[in-house]
């Protein structure tokens, strides 16, 4: 599938596709998998709640961001593909990370979610025809492509590991 158009997602998801390189986004999310895998799994669980400054989330606050937004947008992939003709709501990440209570859990069962969804998104994509990946929804009053969204949904993981890299290990 190209790259997605301009036309196919609001300007301000185009940070999160400068990330990418114009390559198979399949095997870019499998091999972004992997380099999940291997950040978190050299994280001692102590330093799961270090925050690099006050009023700044923590490494599992970090992860916890990650799998709500992989699932929402997955969510809104899902629903676009099946034509769904409603909008979607918007979602306030820095409430839903507060409600997430994520520093109550450990950061390999917050991996092992993330794992979970990137795999079976993963699977959806695949299982997508080029006329689904051009179907279109609206989410909080903005239009997106489904194809748009394959792209969005590892570009914010990177946005996000390229922070963890350089403020938190």
């Amino acid at each position: 599938m190209p790259w997605p158009k301009e036309n196919e997602y609001t300007p301000f998801y185009a940070d999160y596709l400068m990330n990418l390189k114009d390559e198979n986004i399949i095997e870019f999310q499998k091999n972004q998998l992997g380099e999940i895998k291997l950040i978190f799994n050299s994280i001692d669980e102590d330093k799961g709640n270090y925050t690099y400054a006050e009023g700044k989330w923590t490494v599992k606050e970090v992860l916890g961001h990650l799998v709500d937004t992989e699932r929402i947008l997955a969510y809104r992939t899902l629903s676009f593909a099946r034509g769904e003709k409603q909008t979607l709501p918007g979602f306030e990440q820095d409430d839903y990370v507060e409600e997430g209570f994520f520093n109550n859990r450990t950061v390999k069962d917050l991996l092992n979610e993330f794992i979970a969804l990137r795999e079976a998104n993963i699977i959806m994509f695949k299982s997508f025809s080029d006329e689904v990946l051009m179907r279109r929804g609206n989410a909080n009053n903005n239009e997106f492509t489904v194809n748009a969204l394959q792209y969005i949904i590892p570009g914010h993981v990177k946005h996000h590991l390229k922070i963890l890299k350089e403020k938190y290990l």
